[in-house]
């Protein structure tokens, strides 16, 4: 890549996601809160089921919220002119929307891959993080006694963030493969061989292992 397309060609798609970050974090912390209220019933301490179904919910809304940007980010990223040839990201979008439409096939391609990449990921990241940092910190509070310990206290917040988005991660990892083969240019050029989320995990387990 660096030889025929420059080093910029390694940012290729940067704008998509860049456009795409503050609406996408408002939108996953906001409906985080509200499914939280809404699965905990008002309690005070939510269960943890009602957590990990709230980072679902947000996780779902959030993956409708960013997919029409990985849609462009991936077109952008497959193209194999250089950094300065390639179209912008507005003509990309309106090149897409023109071909193929809003639909499945056009902006909204591999919607349900990205639903599970996003769905997944937050449910267990939400989840583990909300539920392991609310035992009222086992080991740093209880036996080091170090509730009022900011450094401490930072520490343990960073270690369980790290856990929880490491376990995430590998859970969702196969929706993320999903995703980029059905977004991405197809094998055979004219013949969509990635459809759907669980036929392309399907179709990559049976061939590929």
């Amino acid at each position: 890549m660096y030889r025929q397309e420059g080093a910029m060609s390694f940012y290729k798609g940067i704008l998509p996601p860049i456009l795409a970050e503050t609406p996408k974090r408002a939108t996953k912390f906001f409906t985080f809160e509200q499914y939280k209220s809404l699965f905990s019933y008002g309690d005070v301490l939510p269960l943890p089921l009602a957590l990990s179904l709230a980072g679902l919910g947000a996780g779902l809304t959030e993956a409708i919220v960013i997919n029409p940007f990985e849609v462009v980010k991936v077109k952008l990223q497959a193209e194999r002119t250089s950094f300065k040839e390639q179209s912008s990201t507005i003509r990309t979008a309106r090149e897409i929307i023109a071909k193929d439409g809003l639909g499945f096939k056009g902006l909204n391609k591999g919607l349900t891959a990205t639903l599970g990449r996003h769905g997944v990921f937050n449910m267990f990241y939400f989840g583990i993080y909300h539920n392991v940092k609310s035992i009222d910190g086992l080991i740093f509070h209880s036996e080091l006694k170090l509730r009022d310990d900011a450094t401490a206290d930072f520490l343990r917040r960073f270690a369980i963030g790290l856990v929880a988005g490491t376990l995430s991660s590998c859970t969702n990892i196969p929706f993320d493969v999903a995703k980029s083969r059905i977004q991405g240019p197809q094998p055979v050029a004219g013949q969509i061989k990635y459809k759907t989320c669980f036929q392309t995990i399907s179709l990559i387990y049976r061939e590929e292992g």
